[in-house]
């Protein structure tokens, strides 16, 4: 595939968003010795204030030191997207329509998109690439996915951690991957958009599960059933959705479940148990003051699961405790019955 994108010596990124995942990519691209110029979009114009007097995020990775220059970051999202050659996208999914008010297929085009969003667009039932695609006219060989397994907590600690970027055009990935490479970071190349995006999205509605099994009183015995259980789950849906030849227990898929499902950092876990213990889900997101995507994202797999047919107890049950009201307990029993 003949490209244009590796001709670019002094790259400029623009990290759209300001969460921690937001920020932990701003310290790996930061970190990363590739010469490049960082752009940084964030909403609250507070947070913006802060982080040019005191170079941290006030309210996320708060210990990372910020090192972008300060008329680099700003609440002006056209302005930063008019200087990027790489667009990264870092919003909750439910958030990125909103994000992106005023933004044109025109502003974008010719930019590579990367997302590093870990959700479905609501309303829409898009993984990220097909919105960008449908709706901004981005070409598939000009988006990338960034997945785990990476929690931003980790990151912000230099703990060894892997990425895999993934693009339908690797040479683009491994160019990305480039600037992506740290002390603490080791990437990965993948051409599978489609599986990385949907796992994603999944190990999130799974991590969930995870929490609301603990909640109600399970142990780790069912846990680990039901993580096996959901690592089938997964490959049964993505082959559905894009059959191509594809290794499962690679770190993308099997080991980004893994880290959702079981670690202390994991939001959709801590949320899931939440809910287990008997929060109502306005309670469990008021409390953790964090957006949870699986819960948006099961709801989004529901709808586009009745174009598939896929058997998916897991989702189903899920589905059924945060939108059909129904009892986690009862519904952790009868998902018992489907389990192997």
């Amino acid at each position: 595939m003949t490209t244009q994108h590796s001709s670019l010596t002094h790259p400029k990124i623009t990290v759209v968003g300001g969460g921690s995942w937001a920020t932990a990519n701003i310290k790996i691209l930061s970190d990363n010795t590739t010469e490049k110029e960082i752009f940084w979009w964030m909403r609250n114009a507070q947070a913006v204030e802060h982080i040019h007097k005191f170079r941290h995020n006030p309210h996320y990775l708060s210990s990372v030191e910020i090192s972008v220059p300060a008329q680099n970051i700003s609440t002006d999202l056209a302005s930063l997207i008019r200087e990027a050659d790489y667009v990264l996208l870092n919003v909750p999914a439910a958030f990125l329509k909103e994000a992106l008010t005023g933004i044109t297929a025109a502003d974008l085009d010719g930019k590579k998109i990367i997302s590093a969003i870990k959700g479905i667009v609501p309303d829409e039932n898009l993984i990220i690439g097909e919105f960008m695609h449908q709706h901004y006219n981005i070409p598939f060989d000009h988006f990338l996915v960034i997945s785990g397994p990476c929690h931003a907590e980790e990151v912000a600690l230099e703990k060894l951690s892997y990425l895999t970027i993934a693009s339908s055009d690797t040479e683009l990935a491994a160019e990305f991957a480039g600037m992506f490479n740290t002390r603490y970071i080791k990437t990965v190349i993948s051409d599978d958009i489609y599986g990385t995006e949907y796992g994603a999205v999944l190990k999130n509605i799974y991590a969930i599960a995870g929490g609301i099994c603990h909640g109600v009183g399970y142990g780790d015995n069912f846990q680990a059933v039901l993580i096996s259980n959901a690592i089938r789950e997964l490959e049964r849906f993505v082959d559905a959705v894009h059959p191509i030849d594809r290794d499962i227990k690679e770190s993308a898929y099997l080991g980004d479940l893994m880290v959702t499902a079981y670690s202390q950092f994991s939001r959709n876990r801590t949320f899931g148990n939440m809910i287990g213990k008997g929060y109502t889900v306005t309670s469990a997101q008021l409390e953790m003051n964090m957006i949870a995507e699986g819960y948006y994202a099961v709801n989004c797999l529901h709808q586009v699961n009745k174009q598939y047919n896929v058997f998916m107890p897991i989702c189903d049950a899920v589905y059924a405790i945060l939108y059909e009201k129904r009892s986690p307990s009862m519904e952790m029993k009868h998902l018992a019955e489907h389990l192997t």
